[in-house]
């Protein structure tokens, strides 16, 4: 028998049945299904704001960070300085463009091979620090920094991958050694680290550079006070006196007296800033104002205008040298003394230990510590040059310390101290010194007066006497009338006064009738030229000054007098 089929309409109940069942549990799985979707959804993209939030956040934090470069050369390229000049717009530094070589490490294919193809252009090149370099996995690393155009093209010859050269900024000084401690140097990365390069700097362009604000073409060139025509004067003179008096050192500075402008300063030894393989040697010391030396006779300039100014003392005063003093176990001799009562003008030109020892103690230790502050030179020097030396004196003036400091032992200063101190006594005006260029009126404005005019028109006639019948008659050049003063200190070796070596220092002046320029120098244990002459300054550093004056005065505008060649007219400042 045929089996019984449902019927249709039984048929459509029981799917509607099963659709409905079904759909009933169908719905179910799709919500539970749905609820979960939603729930990973969410729980994704917190995961996702989580990582981003962080780092987002450590970018903000790694914002405010200064970079880090101390693990590694930097990139950059040297930002750009602009030219210094003399007074008369002749270049003494500028910038010029050089290749560098640097590397990718990760694009080094032999690090060995590289490193023996480039020795055969660079042998001075370190093997084992330039393998590290290329081993290092870093991104960029220097080579060698500023190569000649020469190494440059052999270099690009050798085909090595993963090398490259970047153009950068390198320091040229056409002057060479000319004004190498007054310009100064700069450092591989263009930054000034010694003279006005460093007082360049000093001055804001430091920041400029740091904020990439240095642009060549808005830099405008830093005039110097210096005349590089008198600058090569003086250096070529000092060079020539060091060899000649086989000395230690030597050096000058020629000042302008009525606006404080150093016009020229060198001091030998000294070294080529475009080579300054020997700049950190001990000899290489800039002896004019980093150099600190016991000036000698010199300083009795300042005790006999002390004691005129003091008015306590005039041209007719008159001081017992007949006999030593004696303070303890200390006696104060003459050099060549005269044993007798000396004036005022006579303890000068014979340049009496025991007279200007006589004029310090009329005015007193207190008045004597006063007046060398009162002309600076007992302070630091201010001025651009950042290599200056802050001057020694005691820590108790005692009567002895007056006695020594009159004619120049016990107290240390520099030599372009002493210079401007002694330029004061031609005017009456302290000026500070300078090296940039200085008008009349604006020096005035700086200026502070020091000595009344009748101490000024008094050490014009000794500084005039001393030069036509004193030591100071080796300086003389005819037309120029001048005058100065000669010192012959003994030379301080480790604490102790050397009978051997002296420290030579020289001051003039001219013209005398109405001063403009100053001439300072100095010679560092000279020794005699000749057998049978002396090492005193007179042989030596007051040679030095009447060459760099016979030489240069018409570079400096003075025009020759020969009206005036007769001798100095002794007067009275009652």
């Amino acid at each position: 028998m045929r089996a019984k089929l449902p019927s249709v309409g039984k048929l459509l109940k029981r799917r509607a049945r099963t659709g409905e069942d079904g759909s009933i549990v169908v719905e179910g799985a799709r919500k539970a299904t749905g609820g979960k979707a939603k729930t990973r959804i969410v729980m994704t993209m917190a995961v996702f704001f989580g990582i981003y939030s962080t780092i987002a956040g450590r970018l903000v934090y790694l914002g405010f960070q200064s970079p880090d470069m101390s693990n590694g050369p930097q990139s950059r390229v040297t930002a750009s300085r602009p030219d210094i000049v003399d007074r008369n717009g002749e270049v003494l530094a500028t910038d010029i463009k050089t290749a560098s070589l640097f590397a990718e490490p990760r694009r080094i294919v032999d690090a060995d091979e590289a490193i023996e193809k480039l020795s055969t252009i660079l042998p001075d090149i370190d093997p084992e620090q330039t393998y590290h370099k290329l081993k290092s996995g870093a991104g960029f690393v220097w080579l060698q920094r500023q190569l000649t155009p020469k190494q440059q093209a052999d270099i690009m010859q050798l085909g090595i991958p993963g090398i490259g050269f970047r153009t950068e900024k390198r320091r040229f000084y056409p002057a060479g050694v000319t004004s190498s401690y007054i310009v100064g140097l700069t450092n591989i990365d263009n930054q000034g680290i010694s003279g006005m390069e460093k007082y360049i700097d000093e001055q804001g362009l430091s920041d400029l550079q740091a904020s990439g604000l240095a642009i060549a073409r808005d830099l405008k060139p830093v005039q110097l006070s210096i005349d590089l025509r008198v600058q090569h004067v003086v250096r070529d003179e000092i060079a020539a006196g060091l060899e000649r008096y086989r000395a230690m050192g030597a050096g000058a500075v020629v000042l302008n007296i009525k606006t404080g402008e150093v016009v020229a300063m060198a001091s030998v030894p000294d070294f080529d800033p475009n080579n300054p393989f020997n700049a950190q040697d001990k000899d290489r010391l800039n002896r004019m104002s980093a150099g600190l030396y016991e000036m000698g006779s010199t300083f009795k300039s300042f005790t006999s205008a002390m004691a005129l100014d003091s008015g306590k003392a005039n041209m007719n005063s008159r001081f017992d040298a007949s006999h030593p003093i004696r303070v303890g176990h200390q006696a104060i001799h003459d050099f060549h003394g005269k044993n007798r009562v000396l004036s005022l003008p006579e303890v000068f030109l014979y340049s009496s230990n025991i007279g200007s020892a006589r004029e310090a103690e009329m005015v007193g230790i207190e008045g004597h510590r006063e007046f060398l502050h009162r002309l600076g030179l007992l302070d630091r020097m201010q001025t651009e040059l950042p290599e200056v030396a802050r001057p020694t004196e005691p820590k108790v003036w005692k009567q002895v310390n007056s006695f020594t400091i009159a004619f120049g032992h016990g107290v240390s200063t520099t030599p372009l101290q002493a210079a401007v101190g002694c330029a004061a006594l031609m005017q009456g005006y302290l000026i500070p010194p300078t090296f940039l260029v200085r008008s009349e009126q604006d020096a005035m404005a700086v200026a502070k007066r020091v000595v009344s005019e009748k101490t000024v028109e008094g050490m014009r006639y000794l500084y005039t006497l001393n030069a036509e019948k004193g030591s100071a008659r080796n300086a003389r050049a005819p037309g120029y009338r001048v005058g100065g003063k000669t010192g012959t200190a003994e030379k301080v070796i480790n604490g102790r006064y050397s009978k051997e070596l002296n420290f030579n220092t020289f001051v003039a002046a001219f013209p005398m009738d109405d001063p403009q320029y100053l001439v300072f120098t100095i010679a560092d244990a000279p020794h005699p030229e000749k057998p049978g002459m002396t090492d005193v300054a007179a042989n030596n550093a007051g040679v030095m000054a009447g060459n760099i004056i016979r030489r240069a005065a018409a570079m400096l505008g003075v025009k020759p007098d020969f009206s005036h060649e007769n001798g100095a007219t002794l007067v009275s400042y009652q």
